[in-house]
């Protein structure tokens, strides 16, 4: 079994180097007054903690209790009556929290706006789904790839990840090829725990290429028998075409004179 090492401070270490461009943050500009945003946020008032401008768009900085609350009042008095993403960030190494955010859009103003809100690890946040039924998917998704809990849910069940799958894998500490639990789950569901010694863990890197292995499709030209021992190489095959099913684009044919 591999052996796991910790990814707890993984948040701590440093995302680039000297060696590579950063990108400068979003410039934030005031809410003109007079605006369609400006009007926005006095319907809000004192539920708006913070507000600026971000590439055109609205962002309001909330607390996690009114979120139910605010986008009610932007819904119903401001218009904006699609919910168009829904999601969170993980901020739990650096602090402490996680930042939840809700995406709206005012089709008849063609304006957007984002609500952002931040919780604790085992806080729950309020469902809007009594507002907006695509949220309902959203919000399992959230709960699924975060472990987020989110209260008055009608439904709140894993929606991509099976449900006895452990951990959530977009956190920040989950491992990029999976732990332990996803390198046996398929082998220990189907086979059984008995079978670990004899299959091996399930092989989670799409790049990872063993020449040496057999149980590959077949290469064309190269091909082997099931399970035979090709560490001394492989004797190139001639290849037969068929005249029905496989064409030889490499030299001349009646059937691909035809085509051309």
């Amino acid at each position: 079994m591999r052996k796991y090492t910790p990814k707890d401070n993984v948040q701590a270490k440093a995302y680039y180097t000297d060696r590579f461009w950063v990108a400068p943050r979003v410039p934030r500009e005031e809410v003109e007054e007079g605006t369609h945003f400006a009007e926005v946020v006095a319907a809000l008032g004192s539920l708006a903690k913070e507000a600026h401008i971000e590439i055109g768009q609205l962002v309001i900085h909330i607390n996690a209790g009114e979120n139910f609350q605010v986008i009610k009042m932007l819904k119903e008095q401001c218009g904006y009556a699609q919910c168009s993403e829904q999601s969170a960030v993980d901020y739990l190494a650096k602090e402490g929290e996680f930042e939840l955010f809700y995406q709206l859009l005012n089709v008849h103003e063609a304006k957007r706006v984002r609500v952002v809100c931040r919780i604790k690890k085992d806080e729950a946040i309020e469902s809007i789904v009594p507002l907006f039924k695509s949220a309902n998917f959203a919000e399992r998704e959230m709960f699924d790839m975060f472990g987020i809990r989110v209260n008055n849910h009608p439904f709140l069940k894993r929606i991509i990840m099976p449900d006895d799958w452990e951990g959530h894998p977009l956190l920040k500490t989950y491992p990029l090829q999976g732990d332990e639990f996803a390198s046996w789950y398929e082998v220990d569901k189907i086979f059984g725990k008995e079978y670990r010694d004899i299959i091996g863990p399930e092989n989670r890197d799409p790049a990872r290429i063993d020449r040496y292995d057999t149980k590959r499709f077949s290469r064309i030209g190269y091909e082997v028998p099931f399970g035979a021992d090709i560490s001394g190489g492989e004797t190139e095959q001639p290849i037969e075409y068929s005249e029905t099913f496989m064409v030889n684009y490499n030299k001349s044919s009646k059937q691909l004179d035809e085509r051309k």
